[in-house]
């Protein structure tokens, strides 16, 4: 098997176990994030030296840090931007770009169809406009009603969004 399917296949089988606890309790466990950014840095150092160290670690920023804006205005929860770090350390930088996009598609989805299962699609539509109209206005913060601080607001277990893009990566080296 080669090495970057075995990494994508543990950085799934990751992803997986932290969506269950994501859909269950409504959050990803740090004892579950963290020994997955550690492994990464581990099993790429291990399996492709110290070039594979440092894309274990640009994968780790990249991944991570694409996540943390969105943390940084509340948009995201911490064990999301974690568990995408931990992806990231596993599947490098290159991976780390599909697992991203992949995942910002099926998040987009997944987001869609919650909002239409709870009958709230056209009060979702309205709330996606004004926090584009708000951060082209304010910048990188939190948007004072709409972020994960608002008891009201509608909360998607995006672990699962997380786990359906590495998925994806994977599926997609398999077809290449």
């Amino acid at each position: 098997m080669d090495r970057d399917v075995a990494l994508l296949l543990i950085a799934l089988a990751l992803a997986v176990i932290a969506a269950v606890f994501d859909v269950r309790q409504r959050r990803i466990p740090n004892r579950l994030t963290y020994p997955g950014i550690v492994l990464g840095l581990v099993l790429r150092g291990v399996l492709f030296g110290w070039k594979g160290l440092g894309g274990a670690v640009e994968g780790l920023l990249l991944a991570g840090g694409v996540m943390l804006l969105f943390y940084a205005v509340r948009a995201m929860g911490a064990g999301d931007v974690k568990l995408m770090a931990a992806v990231g350390s596993l599947v490098g930088p290159g991976h780390a770009v599909v697992v991203l996009l992949a995942t910002a598609i099926c998040g987009g989805v997944m987001a869609i169809g919650y909002a239409v299962y709870r009958g709230q699609m056209l009060a979702t539509v309205r709330n996606v406009a004004s926090v584009l109209r708000f951060h082209a206005w304010a910048g990188l913060q939190a948007h004072p009603e709409l972020n994960l601080d608002n008891p009201t607001a509608l909360r998607m277990p995006y672990g699962l969004a997380i786990a359906a893009g590495t998925l994806y990566a994977l599926l997609l080296m398999w077809w290449r």
